[in-house]
């Protein structure tokens, strides 16, 4: 058993003062009380948030950072420099790579993360001899980190909708859906019985994969799996869909009957009044990722529009070009103030919602409300800093930065302090190592 002493915490965005966290050792909230002094054993915290959960995320994509912002082009150009840095990949440098991304993330404020992984073999497409050699190596390096991983295993069968896979995407297919259904179940009991990281699933889009495979893949994946898809990042994509089926990609899902609140599609950038409220009907979580929409030119996405119809807003990192969850809060705001002229469209409260609770619900993991029987999962601001003294703690999802995190809990311990983990490490000097093996 250990405990918490927080001198300020945000609960569904109201600020409590006092308050004090027991935890069990499964790592969960066993008793919550406010108002009350802290006692000898407690670790004493300041001002304190749910942890944030990023539910969307491509930790190879980090290799990119600062190198194609100023190249001009657009997301398919941007696309063609990513099949090269997978083309590197091997069980070793991707380890190597994640565990640098996942260190980032951690002391960022991130306690969780969806990793949509589908660089699952060789860059010719031949397996490792080692089964589930990159998904063990992605689950290692969370584990050395000390972040929640859910392991979104990605189904990517086709190069385009009636095309074959490229010679560089060789390294992400199965052959069909029934390889990759087989591979999932095995790499389901590889993974079974680490509390840390769990397995999800993923579509990749209605581009990788015909609506046959989706419908064998909904059939064949347990219900209580987490499901996720890009959907409608691109114009093209939309334009592709329509005259391949003639529906645009949310209708393809719901003639397949995968809308259901288990799936939350990521992007959901170029959307149709149907569209919005085929999703807001159906509860399906919408992952928005505004940095990375910002940086490729994606667009503006309806978020406000989604949510008011009933569709749940998260947040993922994507790309990270950058890792900050504070600014993907600030993003999701921002972006609706542009495109609406007007302020205050999302309530901090909100923003912090998105970027905690609905992301923990989207990757299958459960309440996340910092309620007995939570996980005692949480990240410490500091209040005293440049960016956020002065600012009302309820506000601090538009005032503070992942500058700004102090300590971060993962499951009742204590996994970073002031920008490393707990062993020492930076994950700077991680991320040096990593990019020098990819040749960066």
């Amino acid at each position: 058993m250990s405990s918490f002493w927080c001198e300020t915490l945000l609960i569904d965005g109201v600020a409590l003062v006092d308050v004090r966290l027991e935890v069990d050792t499964a790592g969960r909230i066993a008793r919550v009380r406010s108002g009350v002094a802290a006692e000898a054993t407690d670790i004493r915290l300041g001002m304190v948030v749910p942890g944030l959960g990023n539910a969307h995320s491509h930790v190879f994509h980090r290799a990119l950072r600062g190198q194609t912002h100023g190249e001009g082009g657009d997301f398919w150009s941007w696309r063609e420099r990513m099949y090269r840095v997978a083309a590197q990949l091997d069980p070793s440098k991707y380890q190597d790579l994640a565990t640098a991304v996942f260190a980032e993330m951690l002391v960022s404020g991130y306690t969780a993360v969806g990793e949509f992984h589908y660089v699952h073999h060789r860059s010719d497409g031949a397996p490792y001899e080692t089964e589930h050699a990159m998904e063990l190596a992605l689950a290692s390096a969370a584990r050395s980190v000390g972040i929640r991983l859910v392991l979104l295993d990605t189904v990517y069968l086709q190069g385009g909708i009636g095309l074959d896979l490229a010679a560089e995407q060789r390294a992400f297919g199965d052959g069909s859906a029934a390889a990759w259904l087989t591979r999932w179940r095995s790499l389901r009991s590889a993974l079974d019985g680490d509390g840390l990281v769990t397995l999800g699933a993923a579509l990749h889009s209605v581009r990788a994969v015909t609506p046959d495979a989706i419908r064998e893949v909904l059939d064949g994946l347990p219900p209580e799996i987490p499901l996720h898809i890009h959907l409608s990042e691109q114009p093209q994509e939309n334009a592709d869909c329509l005259a391949a089926y003639g529906v645009t990609p949310t209708g393809l899902l719901y003639s397949l009957g995968a809308l259901e609140p288990r799936l939350s599609v990521v992007h959901a950038t170029h959307l149709s009044d149907d569209d919005r409220t085929l999703l807001g009907d159906a509860g399906v979580t919408v992952v928005m990722c505004p940095t990375t929409e910002a940086d490729l030119g994606d667009g503006i996405g309806p978020a406000l529009a989604l949510a008011t119809v009933g569709s749940p807003i998260a947040l993922g990192s994507d790309q990270n070009a950058v890792i900050d969850p504070f600014l993907e809060m600030r993003g999701l705001e921002m972006g609706e103030r542009l495109a609406s002229q007007k302020r205050g469209r999302f309530a901090p409260a909100e923003l912090l919602h998105a970027a905690s609770t609905a992301g923990y619900a989207a990757l299958g993991l459960g309440r996340h409300r910092l309620q007995v029987g939570d996980p005692c999962d949480l990240v410490e601001v500091s209040t005293v800093g440049v960016r956020t003294i002065g600012s009302a703690p309820a506000q601090l999802p538009l005032t503070a930065t992942a500058a700004d995190v102090l300590r971060v809990i993962v499951g009742g311990r204590l996994a970073a302090t002031d920008g490393q983990l707990v062993s020492g490490e930076r994950a700077a000097a991680l991320m040096a190592d990593a990019l020098a093996r990819l040749g960066k």
